[in-house]
């Protein structure tokens, strides 16, 4: 596994990048570390300020990040100090033993595959992975796969599933790699075949947002038995730029587009698109990198322990109906018997509703 540059731990050391809500905070965490450097080299005893700014950069921080607008939240999910996968593999994964290839076009550094033990359990891994430096990021097209990386993680998927070995699956990209070489070699088949085989693979899968869930891109590795967002990640059909260059033709209404997209992982749950919201430490998992990582293996391996005590026909029949099922933000209008035989108003009722009816 090629080494990854540490992620910040702590929250006291002061980040090198602030986003513009956390610049308050940045100077308190600054006027700590510079008060610890004096206490060191003068000998004088300054505990009792840093105490009381400790306590301000607390309060300061749950109020900043219970308060965050959807735009924000995008923010937080695009930090450059966010974990990554191969951090979360660090952090969580016990004997990765990474593979490579389509065993068709090529290798995509975009999408990480690997069999590991995670959570107490042996997982397949697979997972979106963005880089975190320049030469990274560009080797790794900053997280955009093409066809060959969603080829990669299907093709291990159902290694995975002849062996009888669940799937985790870690999401954060804006969405699939939009160039010719994708379009020229059928991104949007690799996604769609992905789709189909997903919906029927014969082992456990679960999924996990860590950062961004962009468009199709997110999706091309996300159908799952269950689906859980950290709580200031993201899940979006489309990035909020991408709606607002469609609906407003300008991408500085990123914002407002954001906030119509009903995307952070609080409204999915209340949409009933996702299955769960992962808490992260205060501040963000940019911030405690260990702590979000705890999070995610705690839920991790409570779900995947729900999931395999399941036949795998019972599994398969409650993934088709939480996929007929999924979300209820669509709504048609249905007439009661009494209503349609009266001529009275019709009212509206939630899509899944009507269905069972």
């Amino acid at each position: 596994m090629a080494s990854q540059p540490d992620v910040q731990s702590s929250s006291i050391a002061a980040p090198t990048y602030a986003l513009e809500f956390e610049k308050p905070i940045l100077k308190m965490e600054q006027e700590i570390e510079r008060l610890q450097s004096l206490q060191t080299t003068t000998g004088r005893d300054y505990s009792d300020v840093i105490a009381t700014i400790r306590e301000q950069l607390q309060t300061a921080l749950r109020q900043s990040y219970a308060n965050l607008t959807a735009w924000e939240k995008v923010l937080v999910a695009r930090h450059p100090r966010r974990p990554l996968t191969r951090d979360y593999i660090r952090m969580l994964a016990k004997d990765f033993c990474e593979l490579h290839g389509d065993k068709l076009f090529g290798d995509d550094n975009a999408i990480v595959c690997g069999f590991a033990r995670m959570a107490g359990h042996r997982v397949m891994l697979i997972g979106h992975q963005k880089g975190r430096d320049t030469r990274e990021k560009i080797e790794a097209n900053f997280g955009c796969a093409h066809p060959e990386g969603y080829r990669k993680a299907l093709q291990k998927m159902q290694l995975a599933a002849k062996f009888r070995v669940p799937v985790v699956c870690f999401i954060d990209t804006p969405g699939a790699y939009p160039g010719v070489g994708a379009e020229e070699r059928g991104i949007a088949r690799a996604i769609a075949v992905n789709l189909m085989e997903m919906s029927r693979l014969p082992t456990p899968i679960v999924a996990v947002v860590i950062g961004e869930g962009g468009s199709g891109g997110a999706l091309g590795i996300a159908v799952a038995d269950q689906v859980g967002v950290m709580e200031h990640a993201y899940y979006s059909v489309i990035s909020p730029e991408g709606c607002a260059a469609i609906l407003w033709k300008s991408g500085e209404q990123a914002a407002r587009a954001a906030e119509a997209l009903r995307l952070s992982a609080q409204d999915l749950r209340k949409l009933d698109l996702i299955d769960a919201i992962i808490p992260e430490p205060l501040g963000g998992a940019h911030r405690d990198p260990e702590a979000a990582a705890k999070n995610v293996e705690a839920w991790l391996g409570k779900t995947l322990r729900d999931l395999r005590r399941l036949k795998i026909e019972t599994l398969l029949r409650r993934r088709h109906e939480r996929l007929r099922k999924l979300g209820s933000q669509f709504v048609t209008t249905v007439p009661s018997s009494a209503e349609a035989g009266k001529g009275r108003a019709r009212r509206s009722r939630p899509v899944s509703a009507a269905r069972e009816e």
